[in-house]
């Protein structure tokens, strides 16, 4: 008789998907999420994603235009890509500096701050799925940054040295861009323009989470994220130069182009009904 073992996703949660990859080793099954058959190209959303210039959303001669722009990227996408934004490039060119420099520290560095198999924050993977749920193919950092009595400051990196800083700056310059999104979300609705900042409150909790997606000997059997909606206000997201971020629209998956120094903002569940 043959013996079959059996590796719990408790288990296999609390290694590091960057360690498989540096051992060479295959995706294990609760990593496998489909065939070869459901492994397909789809259609690039460059000419189609909606592009909102915040410049423009706030001047007095384009302004009426760009929300109106604003309001159809919303209703039809449910996210757009944001470019003057307020944020600088150079801020954000460090943000991917440290991430980087994070994620290739050698193990030992990182496990320092890693999170139980039950825990959101620190560094490591999401909590278990629920049960039937393939795992996601990237390992990860999640932190809460504000309200700052929520922060964890053990959990913060040490190295890169600029890691800390980078992040304190970071927070502020999200905290802006979330009311400046949520105002102009509002004017394109023609709601009072503070109606969801004053929903949100002064201590709405804003985290931040660096994703890093190793490569796969199987990349058409894996997922670096699954399918999914996030249950936020919405989300913010600061891309790399590297493509594979896919959006949901009108039955059909399409790849999020690279914007150099743009956001891409998803609505949540919490903001849905609302546009």
């Amino acid at each position: 008789m043959e013996g079959i073992s059996v590796v719990p996703v408790e288990a296999l949660l609390s290694k590091r998907v960057q360690e498989m990859v540096q051992n060479g080793e295959e995706p294990p099954p609760p990593y496998v999420c489909r065939d070869d058959e459901s492994a397909q190209n789809v259609p690039s959303a460059s000419s189609l994603l909606p592009i909102i210039d915040f410049k423009l959303l706030f001047s007095p001669t384009k302004q009426k235009e760009e929300l109106q722009k604003l309001r159809s990227a919303l209703s039809c996408w449910g996210c757009f890509q944001a470019i003057n934004h307020g944020t600088s490039s150079t801020l954000l060119d460090k943000v991917r500096q440290v991430a980087r420099e994070f994620f290739e520290q050698p193990m030992e560095q990182k496990k320092i701050i890693s999170k139980g198999v039950e825990e959101f924050e620190g560094y490591g993977a999401d909590p278990a799925p629920e049960e039937g749920q393939s795992l996601d193919w990237s390992d990860r950092l999640c932190l809460d940054v504000y309200p700052e009595d929520r922060r964890k400051p053990s959990l913060w990196p040490e190295n890169p040295s600029s890691f800390r800083d980078v992040l304190e700056e970071y927070t502020v310059k999200m905290r802006e861009a979330t009311n400046l999104i949520s105002r102009a979300i509002a004017k394109s609705l023609d709601l009072e323009e503070k109606c969801f900042m004053s929903q949100f409150g002064e201590q709405a909790l804003l985290q931040i989470r660096f994703n890093y997606y190793s490569c796969c000997t199987r990349p058409d059997l894996v997922l670096g994220l699954k399918p999914h909606a996030d249950g936020s206000g919405y989300t913010i997201i600061l891309q790399d130069d590297v493509e594979g971020l896919q959006v949901h629209h009108d039955g059909k998956w399409f790849t999020v182009p690279t914007i150099s120094h743009a956001l891409l903002v998803l609505m949540g569940d919490q903001m849905e009904s609302c546009a």
